[in-house]
């Protein structure tokens, strides 16, 4: 089975940057589909940003020009680098994997799930 656990958050001034890293063990990722998913308290949890096997990825309009994703798969990782930040883009940050799939922005579709980080941006 694949457990993933997410590092990386923290508490970062509006304008500052973070990179998030996802470390995935008990399967290669390298056939996944890996994504980014973020939820902030009462609210449903969201789309960031998706990478295929062959690291394409795809982000949320939020996001966009903001947030890069890459996987490295002879390390079994994936990243989310963070620059730009805004306080709304407060929340807990899920790493998500999904197997002998495409790219989708559904949070169900999604196999594995880490228990998340938090990323706080002080206005």
């Amino acid at each position: 089975q694949v457990q993933l656990v997410e590092s990386g958050g923290g508490l970062v001034q509006a304008g500052g940057s973070l990179r998030l890293s996802c470390a995935a063990s008990g399967r290669t990722l390298s056939r996944y589909v890996m994504a980014w998913f973020r939820q902030a308290p009462g609210k449903e949890r969201e789309f960031v940003a998706s990478i295929s096997w062959s690291a394409r990825s795809y982000y949320a309009d939020s996001v966009k020009g903001r947030f890069t994703i890459s996987r490295d798969n002879a390390k079994n990782m994936v990243y989310l680098q963070m620059n730009s930040l805004r306080p709304e883009d407060t929340a807990v940050y899920y790493c998500a994997a999904r197997g002998l799939g495409s790219v989708t922005t559904a949070s169900y579709e999604y196999d594995y799930w880490g228990r998340g980080t938090q990323v706080t941006v002080s206005s």
